[in-house]
């Protein structure tokens, strides 16, 4: 993963979808240690299916959000610097 992508500002945007991931990876490791239910190939299979597939989702879902977040503040920084540049000229006396 690209430091880039995952600075310090862009993990503070997706922290709501971070820590649920912890939250899912908490209850897959408990599941697994516990076994509360007892040990059903079929029914193990359905429990951790359930927690894997959002994890899954969510996972993917916040590393596109966060190269969507990355490109978005670049370009807004483009935009600004262009028209920073844009400012400075239109002040500048023509000679």
């Amino acid at each position: 993963m690209a430091p880039d992508v995952f600075d310090r500002e862009t993990l503070l945007d997706l922290s709501v979808n971070v820590i649920p991931l912890f939250i899912i990876l908490f209850f897959v490791g408990l599941f697994v240690v516990v076994a509360p239910f007892g040990f059903n190939l079929v029914d193990t299979t359905i429990q951790m299916g359930l927690l894997v597939a959002p994890f899954l989702g969510l996972a993917i879902l916040t590393y596109y959000a966060g190269k969507a977040i990355t490109e978005s503040e670049a370009k807004m920084e483009a935009e600004g610097l262009e028209r920073v540049e844009r400012s400075d000229e239109e002040a500048a006396p023509a000679k």
